[in-house]
């Protein structure tokens, strides 16, 4: 055979680099979404952590409750919250002065991530502060 008859292939030909180049772009289009959702996934429990933080601390500013009741509301950096109590029914209510007087304190953090509104609520049980007559102590 003749030199020119044994033709040697070196290299690539443009179809399998164009098949290459395609193979790499989906491997990549997956590698960024799947880090980008993951990201996401972060910055969400870190947002999510922070509401549950300020709902605790929000909480623990009173032991008690006044007779009254509780309702606040305020902003906290990215956060809107609102405390709202209402008497809980007990012995108390029931004409048992042995039992205290408990309040139903719900605390709501809402926020935004995107175009989607978060909220977590937290409730719990308080007792009624009891002031004794004639000092004129309010908190």
């Amino acid at each position: 055979m003749s030199r020119s008859g044994r033709w040697r292939q070196r290299g690539l030909s443009l179809l399998e680099l164009l098949v290459a180049f395609a193979i790499m772009a989906i491997a990549l289009g997956m590698l960024y979404k799947a880090s980008g959702s993951s990201a996401r996934s972060v910055s969400e429990a870190a947002s999510y952590q922070r509401a549950m933080s300020l709902a605790e601390s929000l909480l623990s500013m009173r032991d008690a409750v006044p007779a009254q009741g509780w309702n606040e509301t305020g902003q906290s950096a990215q956060f809107s919250w609102k405390i709202h109590s209402q008497p809980y029914a007990t012995l108390a209510s029931q004409g048992n002065l042995a039992a205290p007087v408990l309040h139903a304190v719900e605390v709501g953090v809402e926020w935004s991530e995107g175009t989607r509104l978060r909220r977590i609520d937290l409730h719990t049980l308080r007792p009624q502060r009891n002031v004794p007559a004639g000092t004129g102590l309010q908190r």
